[in-house]
């Protein structure tokens, strides 16, 4: 019996709370509290967004110039060899030079 007491009391303490909680919730205070608080996060979202904006624009930034520093380099190569290859057709027109006058 003493159980049954318990779980009524129980019961009609969770509902009276529950509809004080519902009151709580629904008073003009609390709506001014969620506006206030709706209104924080749209702040903080517009700043993160514009932080993601920075970070995004910096990248791009990085990725042309890396971009730009590969085609450089590859331009130097492409010049190292053309200037290598321009050295061996010399070398090889001196030699046949050389070679000539000795077989006539």
């Amino acid at each position: 019996m003493k159980t049954l007491y318990k779980n009524i009391a129980l019961f009609v303490g969770g509902s009276l709370f529950g509809s004080a909680g519902v009151k709580l919730l629904g008073s003009k205070d609390a709506k001014n509290a969620y506006t206030h608080a709706a209104a924080a996060v749209l702040r903080m979202k517009d700043c993160v967004m514009n932080t993601v904006d920075t970070v995004r624009e910096n990248a791009d930034d990085i990725l042309h110039a890396a971009k730009d520093i590969n085609e450089q380099r590859a331009a130097e190569a492409e010049a190292a060899a053309a200037e290598i290859e321009d050295c061996a057709e010399e070398i090889a027109d001196e030699m046949a030079a050389d070679a000539a006058p000795a077989e006539a």
